[in-house]
């Protein structure tokens, strides 16, 4: 009878204490029953038909208990990630208030005469806009809202997005393509279907990288508790019931979509914006978010930036001259693009530091109603910039920000002009309806 209660109390600590919490006596959470022992004496009497049905409803539930779960739950899943997703939250955001503490040390500008607000992002799982503090938990969340929908694909974005370590990921997905190609070659071979949790490749290699396990789960896998040869206690195995040969294609296709996976991650928001035509093209004011500097750091430049007019117009070598802008292209995370158009209205646009010069083209040519058509962009100074080098912003002293000259192709457009057409419209209407004026 003691033996019973011993293990009845180990039940009901386990229950309460639930998933990831460590175990540990509570004193307080005795049954009433134990502690009425000691102070009331009872006569012993043989237990009625209503007792023992109790008790052995009581057993039935601790055996029950005891028998292991299988996490395939959504509700679990969340449950795993979401201490995860609080805490970063909480790091994020006393890194944030750090460097806001630091940045009290820098002149804040008036927002209103920013020349954008800010940088944000799009997340490509749910079309919201976002700071970049926030990008990468709000992704994470929108990852474990999948599973309602998409398991596989869930567990997918799960594994390459969770984890930094892209060489970990690569080994995690090759021992699992490795089980499923021993499972699809050997169909009726269990020792191919079940997977010893315990086993030091899987710990070391598959365990350890976070969604590895739901893609399994999502593949057919459940837990199971084995007993193994040799040894007193069961150990856990990921077990797959033996397959059809329309579920083994199944399983190839999603072992296929698992080594197309790829991270999910927030787009740059380029918040187009048209302004009417002004004498303040070229100038530009910028929030800290476009630099890649501390705010003390910050700082300083602004206190140095009258010493660079002079030192800029000390004779140099070339050398120098490209050593130092080197070093200053590296100061910038983004940069902030004016383009100028024919009709004197102006398209602005952010970019990252490193963006390619195809992209900036792309940019052009979807914001205008015939971006079909061939055109120029001159930059500072008069050089052509051209779409089919693969060459950063940064390396073209296009950052933090510039004002480039947008142009028609003039053969294109003496031809255009010589069949009678028109002037194509430039801007899109959409774009033309937010027109606003530079401050």
């Amino acid at each position: 009878m003691k033996k019973f209660f011993d293990d009845f109390k180990k039940d009901i600590k386990f229950k309460s204490a639930g998933p990831g919490k460590k175990l540990t006596e509570d004193t307080s959470a005795k049954p009433e029953v134990v502690q009425g022992r000691s102070s009331v004496k009872h006569d012993r009497h043989a237990p009625s038909e209503g007792a023992q049905r109790a008790g052995a409803a009581a057993l039935a539930r601790i055996e029950q208990h005891q028998k292991p779960k299988v996490h395939t739950s959504q509700d679990a899943i969340r449950t795993q990630v979401k201490r995860e997703l609080e805490a970063e939250a909480a790091a994020l955001a006393e890194k944030e208030k750090a460097a806001a503490a630091e940045g009290s040390k820098v002149p804040v500008k008036d927002p209103t005469l920013l020349s954008v607000s800010g940088v944000y992002f799009i997340c490509p799982l749910t079309g919201a806009t976002l700071t970049k503090s926030e990008r990468e938990v709000h992704i994470k969340e929108a990852i474990l809202m999948r599973f309602e929908e998409d398991e596989v694909e869930a567990s997918v974005m799960m594994m390459h997005t969770f984890n930094k370590d892209r060489e970990k990921v690569k080994a995690a997905v090759d021992i699992i393509s490795k089980y499923v190609e021993n499972i699809c070659k050997n169909p009726t071979e269990e020792k191919y279907r079940k997977i010893k949790l315990s086993n030091k490749v899987f710990q070391e290699k598959v365990k350890s990288v976070e969604g590895s396990r739901e893609f399994l789960q999502a593949l057919g896998f459940t837990s199971v508790m084995l007993p193994i040869e040799g040894q007193e206690e069961e150990e856990e195995f990921l077990v797959l019931p033996e397959q059809s040969p329309d579920a083994l294609e199944l399983m190839k296709e999603r072992r296929d979509r698992l080594q197309r996976g790829e991270p999910v991650r927030a787009q740059l928001d380029r918040q187009p914006q048209a302004f009417r035509p002004s004498p303040n093209a070229q100038r530009f004011e910028l929030p800290p978010e476009f630099y890649n500097l501390t705010a003390e750091e910050l700082k300083r430049e602004q206190q140095q930036r009258s010493e660079l007019v002079e030192k800029n117009a000390m004779l140099r070598t070339k050398a120098m001259r490209e050593k130092e802008e080197q070093r200053e292209r590296r100061k910038y995370n983004y940069t902030l693009l004016r383009v100028r158009l024919p009709d004197g209205n102006l398209l602005q646009g952010t970019f990252y530091a490193w963006d390619r010069m195809p992209v900036l083209f792309s940019f052009m040519r979807e914001s205008l109603v015939d971006g079909w058509q061939p055109f120029e962009l001159i930059a500072p100074g008069g050089q052509k910039l051209q779409e089919s080098e693969d060459i950063a912003l940064a390396e073209c002293n296009l950052v933090p920000a510039a004002l480039l000259t947008f142009a028609w192709d003039a053969a294109v457009q003496a031809d255009i002009a010589a069949a009678g057409g028109k002037s194509p419209t430039l801007l899109k209407p959409e774009l033309l309806e937010n027109i606003r004026s530079l401050s």
